[in-house]
C-alpha cells in the first residue's frame, strides 16, 4: 500500500502552520512597529499614567509677629497620612496596627475604604504629631503613604487667640486676623512632576511645574509683653469678681493703634475642640450699654454749644429728678455742684440737666463725631456698629438716657478710640491693628474743648472722685467709671456691667485703657470698685514695659524723700 498520499497531507499541514506561525509573526512585528514607532505617544502616555505623577508643592502660610517681631502665628511641616484604598484593602490585617498608632477604630478605617474602594487617593488623619509619623514609616504598609503639610502654630495660645484667631485643616482662616488678612498670609501651592514606583515613593523629579509660593508675612501692632500683662489681669478680675466676662483694650494714643486686647474667656487655638463662646471676640463684637463712661461725650457737647463752662453750677438736689414720668436718680444727694463735679461726682441729674439744654441734633452730631453708632474700620470679623439711633427718633427721655449712657450702645474698642479723641487734642484715629498703616486722624473735637474734658475727667481719679481706685502711683490718670444694669426682656434685670475707660500720663497722654467686666457677681459691682482696680494694674504695668516717664512729681517727691526721725 502506498503513503504518498499521507505524506502530502502531512506535508501541507506542515507548510499551512508554518504559514500561521510567519503571518502571526508578522503581525506581531507589525504591531510592534507601530506601536514603538506610529504609537510612541499612546505607549509613553500609558507609563506615564503609571509612573508620572503631578502632586502638590506646599506653601508656607505668612508669619504673624508683634511689634517687637516677636512671633504669633507660624507654620510648621508636618506629616499628614492618606491610603490607596485598593492597595490596602489587599493586607486587611495590617489595618488593625495602623488603626492603633492613630487611636481610630480599625472596622471603621476598614469601611470607609471599601466605600471608597474606587478611588486612589484617601485622607486618613492630617498633621501627625512627628512620633506618630516616624511609626506609620516603619511599619511600611502597602497603600499608605505620608505627604508634606503645613500646621499653623501659636506661640502665645490663648493669650492673643481673639486677635489672631486660626486656621482650619486646610491652613485656611476661619478667626480674627487669620480671617481678615487670609489672602495676604496664604501663600500660593505649587506643583511638580515625579516619577513614582509601584508602593509609590518617589524616585525621580521630572520637572517643576508652578513654584510654591510662600504667604506674606504681618507685622502686627500688638505688643506681646502688654497682651501678656492685660490677659493676666483681666483673668485674675474676672475669677475674683466672678464675673461672667470681661475685656480690656490698651490703644496708643498718638496713632491709634491697638497695643493690646483681651478678653474673658479665652481658648488655645492650638486645641481642636473649640468653644464657639469662648472664639468672640468680645471687645469688638459685643455691645454694652456703658452706663456713666457716655457722661464726658455728653458734656462735650455741652462745652461745644456753650450751654455752660467747666465751672457753671449744677443744683443737683434733692438727688433725683422726674423726666416724662420715669425718675432718674442719683447715688447721692449731690446737692450744689459745678460742670466739672458732675462727672468728678457721676451725677445722672446733673448730667440730665444739662444734655436737655441741648437740641437732639446738636447731641447726636457730638456722639456721631466720636465714631460711635459705626464699625471703627478695622476690618475685624464680625466687628458691630454699636447703636445711636437717629436724633429724629428721640424723645426727651430718651436724650436724658443716653446722657449717661444708656439708650445708646458700644464696643470697648469704640469707647478706646472716644477717649483717645479726647485724650490726644481732638484727633480721632481709626484703631488699627496692622504696623505702618496709613492712618491719618481726623478732627473730631475742637483741640480746646478736647483739653477741657481731660482735665475734668482727672478729678474722677482725685479724691472726691468714683475712681480712686484706678490711679496709678506718680502718674496724673484721667479716666471716667462707669455701671449700667444689664437689659433683659422684662426690663433692666439685677445684673450690672463694671467699666472704667481712662488715659495717662494726663500731661501727656501716652496710652488709653478700657476695662470692662460684665457681670460681676459678687458684692461688688460698680465700675470704680470692680474695673478701676484693673484699669490701674494694667496701666501701673503698661507705664513700666514701655518707660513712659512719670508726671505726678509732688507724688514723687514725697515717696523718694528721705524720712525724718521723730523729734527731728
Amino acid at each position: 500500500m502506498s503513503t504518498r498520499p499521507k505524506t502530502i497531507v502531512t506535508s501541507s499541514r506542515l507548510y499551512a502552520l508554518l504559514l500561521i506561525f510567519m503571518l502571526s509573526s508578522v503581525a506581531l512585528i507589525a504591531r510592534a512597529v507601530n506601536l514603538q514607532v506610529m504609537e510612541t505617544d499612546f505607549l509613553q502616555g500609558q507609563g506615564e499614567a503609571r509612573y508620572l505623577r503631578e502632586v502638590d508643592i506646599p506653601s508656607t502660610r505668612g508669619v504673624i509677629s508683634d511689634r517687637n517681631g516677636e512671633p504669633l502665628a507660624v507654620s510648621t511641616p508636618v506629616d499628614s497620612v492618606w491610603v490607596h484604598p485598593g492597595e490596602l484593602l489587599q493586607f486587611p490585617e495590617r489595618i488593625k496596627p495602623l488603626a492603633d498608632l492613630l487611636n481610630a477604630n480599625a472596622d471603621e478605617i476598614e469601611r470607609k475604604l471599601s466605600q471608597r474602594s474606587d478611588r486612589e487617593f484617601v485622607w486618613l488623619r492630617r498633621r501627625l504629631n512627628p512620633a506618630v509619623t516616624a511609626d506609620i514609616r516603619e511599619l511600611d504598609i502597602p497603600g499608605v503613604y505620608l505627604q508634606k503639610e503645613y500646621r499653623r502654630f501659636y506661640p502665645a495660645g490663648e493669650v492673643t487667640s481673639h486677635v489672631i484667631g486660626f486656621t482650619n485643616i486646610d491652613d485656611v482662616g476661619q478667626e480674627g486676623l487669620e480671617l481678615a488678612y487670609d489672602n495676604w498670609l496664604a501663600g500660593s501651592t505649587g506643583s511638580k512632576r515625579v516619577i513614582k514606583n509601584r508602593k509609590g515613593q518617589t524616585v525621580e523629579e521630572v520637572e517643576l511645574v508652578k513654584e510654591a509660593r510662600p504667604g506674606q508675612d504681618l507685622l502686627l501692632t500688638i505688643d506681646k509683653r502688654l497682651q501678656y500683662l492685660a490677659y493676666r489681669e483681666l483673668k485674675s478680675a474676672v475669677l475674683l469678681h466672678g464675673a461672667r466676662s470681661g475685656s480690656v483694650v490698651v490703644l496708643d494714643v498718638n496713632n491709634g493703634e491697638v497695643l493690646a486686647m483681651v478678653n474673658q474667656p479665652s481658648y488655645n487655638p492650638n486645641d481642636s475642640s473649640l468653644n464657639n463662646d469662648s472664639m468672640r471676640n468680645r471687645a469688638v463684637t459685643d455691645v454694652i450699654e456703658p452706663g456713666s463712661v457716655m457722661k464726658p461725650i455728653a458734656i462735650t457737647s455741652v462745652l461745644e454749644h456753650r450751654v455752660a463752662a467747666p465751672a457753671t453750677p449744677v443744683d443737683t438736689n434733692p438727688g433725683w429728678t422726674v423726666i416724662s414720668g420715669h425718675t432718674i436718680r442719683d447715688h447721692n444727694n449731690y446737692g450744689m455742684l459745678d460742670v466739672t463735679g458732675v462727672l468728678t461726682k457721676s451725677s445722672n441729674v446733673g448730667v440730665t440737666q444739662l444734655a436737655l439744654q441741648l437740641s437732639a441734633e446738636q447731641m447726636w452730631d457730638t456722639y456721631s463725631r466720636y465714631g460711635f453708632g459705626e464699625a471703627t474700620g478695622t476690618g475685624f470679623p464680625g466687628e458691630s456698629a454699636g447703636v445711636l439711633r437717629n436724633h429724629r427718633r428721640w424723645r426727651r427721655l430718651e436724650q436724658a438716657t443716653i446722657a449717661y449712657g444708656y439708650g445708646v450702645s458700644a464696643t470697648p474698642l469704640q469707647l478706646a478710640q472716644a477717649y483717645a479723641a479726647i485724650a490726644n487734642g481732638g484727633r480721632l484715629y481709626q484703631p488699627s491693628f496692622i504696623k505702618g498703616s496709613n492712618n491719618p486722624p481726623i478732627s473730631a473735637i475742637d483741640p480746646a474743648i478736647a483739653r477741657m474734658v481731660a482735665t475734668m475727667l482727672e478729678t474722677v481719679t482725685g479724691d472726691e472722685g468714683t475712681g480712686k481706685q484706678a490711679r496709678v502711683q506718680n502718674y496724673r490718670i484721667a479716666g471716667k467709671t462707669g455701671t449700667s444694669r444689664k437689659a433683659s426682656a422684662s426690663g433692666y434685670a439685677s445684673r450690672y456691667v463694671g467699666s472704667f475707660a481712662g488715659f495717662g500720663p494726663a500731661t501727656n497722654p501716652r496710652l488709653v485703657c478700657i476695662a470692662v467686666i460684665n457681670d460681676p457677681t459678687g458684692e461688688e459691682y460698680y465700675g470704680g470698685l470692680v474695673a478701676a482696680p484693673l484699669f490701674s494694674k494694667v496701666m501701673t504695668g503698661a507705664m513700666r514695659i514701655l518707660n513712659i516717664p512719670p508726671d505726678d512729681y509732688p507724688a514723687i517727691l514725697v515717696s523718694t524723700a528721705k524720712p525724718t526721725r521723730a523729734g527731728e
